[in-house]
């Protein structure tokens, strides 16, 4: 995976530089957007939450899995269609990460996602869920770095 300047995946620092393009509610649309798009589990996960984690910091109910192949990691999530904003997220999340090491996952700052300009349009509480899937996903790397 090519990293960008800063650090970030380069395709997650593509998704932040469209977030930072377009103001007010388009961002919200925008966000809207990934969730529609986020993609569906794989069979093999289908109806198998047990085989997922959940984020139980976040007040939506998420689950999420992490594969590696060949150090590259990959990123399932789950999150019920009720829940768009926080379904966004995680469709960036899985997109802007995606063939990312565990390394360069590790290496996302915590809120990242300030860039995005979010903070002005959602709770407190939703961007606190926000952080709390990004520290699990990069509690998964841990994971991998150590097995």
């Amino acid at each position: 995976m090519v990293e960008a300047k800063n650090g970030l995946p380069a395709r997650l620092q593509e998704i932040i530089e469209d977030f930072e393009w377009v103001e007010g509610r388009e961002k919200v649309e925008l966000l809207l957007q990934y969730a529609e798009e986020m993609p569906p589990l794989p069979e093999h996960l289908h109806g198998d939450q047990d085989a997922m984690q959940q984020v139980h910091e976040c007040m939506t109910p998420v689950f999420v899995k992490a594969e590696t192949r060949d150090n590259r990691m990959k990123f399932y999530f789950d999150v019920p269609e009720a829940s768009p904003t926080v379904r966004g997220y995680a469709s960036i999340l899985g997109q802007g990460l995606d063939g990312a090491t565990p390394e360069e996952v590790l290496r996302i700052p915590g809120d990242f996602y300030a860039r995005m300009g979010l903070e002005k349009l959602l709770t407190h509480q939703r961007l606190n869920g926000f952080g709390a899937i990004l520290a699990h996903i990069k509690r998964l790397a841990l994971q991998e770095l150590g097995s």
